[in-house]
């Protein structure tokens, strides 16, 4: 196994894919002979040539529009849309367009499309670079939407994505694009749509997020041990769909949860997770679950996004509240 970066990870699946399917194309603004802004498509252009890995015009709903038509005429295109503020020009493509295909066509077309994008705050990036936009696409019936937390999640899940005949909408944290290094196979492997992972065992509250906020909850969780709590995290991984029966499952045996995310707090993956929650593990439940997110602002300007984001003693004070109730 190498040793990658979650950008590196990223890259390795496409190059794979690029390699084992030629119905496979990289596109979007300056992933060519650039490599990408943060040089995830770097060197993708050099293997596989310009007619496989090229640059499009600074127009996402071009990039959305290419993608559809080359979607129905049997390519698997992965079209990069340079950071997630910019999804608003693309959305018709991405979430009317792509994720209506095949109910429109009766069948006849589908839709195999990735739409990779840059997301995500701690990094003091420029206006509309950093928005967590999920909770607009988890509403899209039609489209999948996968937010990784780490190297090997990353690669797996890009490989089932660029697989699947669904539209696929594929957040890549910017904080977590060169946080630290796992060991992932040089070869294809997959990661499967749709299905959690809990990366802490735990008996007394279950703490759900996904992206950056599984390393937030870890280090909260952590501190959670030095105070008597034993916290449960689960890794999403995957919102839509939701792995909703290993939720249920820790929720069964600690009886107590919340969900973290990094999103403004009202109408986003939380809020959805919740009612879930209570649809199917109500009588499992000693508290009511809790929300940990960002305020329900602007994204702010970069000076103050620290005190913005979810922090590891905002999800355990979070915590002891539903521990305490």
């Amino acid at each position: 196994m190498a040793q990658m970066n979650m950008k590196e990870a990223i890259r390795d699946a496409m190059r794979v894919e690029l390699k084992n399917d030629p119905s496979v194309i990289v596109f979007g603004e300056d992933v060519g002979k650039v490599g990408g802004v943060f040089r995830a498509t770097e060197g993708l252009q050099g293997e596989f040539g310009d007619t496989r890995v090229f640059d499009t015009p600074l127009a996402e709903s071009a990039i959305g529009g290419l993608a559809v038509g080359l979607g129905i005429q049997g390519f698997r295109p992965v079209a990069e849309i340079q950071f997630v503020g910019f999804i608003y020009e693309a959305m018709d493509q991405m979430f009317i367009q792509a994720a209506r295909m095949r109910y429109r066509s009766g069948g006849r077309y589908n839709s195999p499309i990735v739409f990779r994008t840059p997301f995500g705050g701690g990094v003091k990036a420029a206006e509309l670079h950093t928005d967590s936009l999920e909770g607009l696409a988890i509403q899209t019936p039609g489209i999948k939407v996968i937010v990784p937390s780490n190297p090997y999640d990353a690669k797996g899940l890009l490989v089932s994505a660029i697989r699947d005949n669904d539209p696929v909408f594929f957040m890549e944290h910017l904080n977590l694009y060169h946080a630290f290094r796992d060991e992932v196979p040089e070869e294809a492997y997959t990661v499967p749509i749709g299905k959690a992972k809990v990366v802490r065992e735990g008996k007394d509250i279950t703490i759900i997020a996904y992206g950056l906020m599984v390393h937030t909850a870890m280090k909260a969780a952590e501190e959670l041990e030095k105070t008597g709590v034993s916290a449960e995290v689960i890794d999403l991984r995957t919102l839509l769909p939701l792995d909703i029966d290993t939720i249920v499952a820790s929720i069964q045996k600690t009886n107590r949860a919340i969900v973290v995310q990094e999103a403004q707090k009202t109408s986003g993956a939380a809020a959805e997770i919740i009612a879930q929650i209570n649809e199917k593990a109500i009588l499992h439940l000693e508290a009511p679950v809790l929300r940990c997110a960002g305020p329900d602002t602007v994204y702010p300007f970069a000076q103050v996004e620290d005190a913005w984001l979810p922090s590891t003693a905002r999800i355990v004070k979070t915590a002891n509240q539903v521990l305490q109730f």
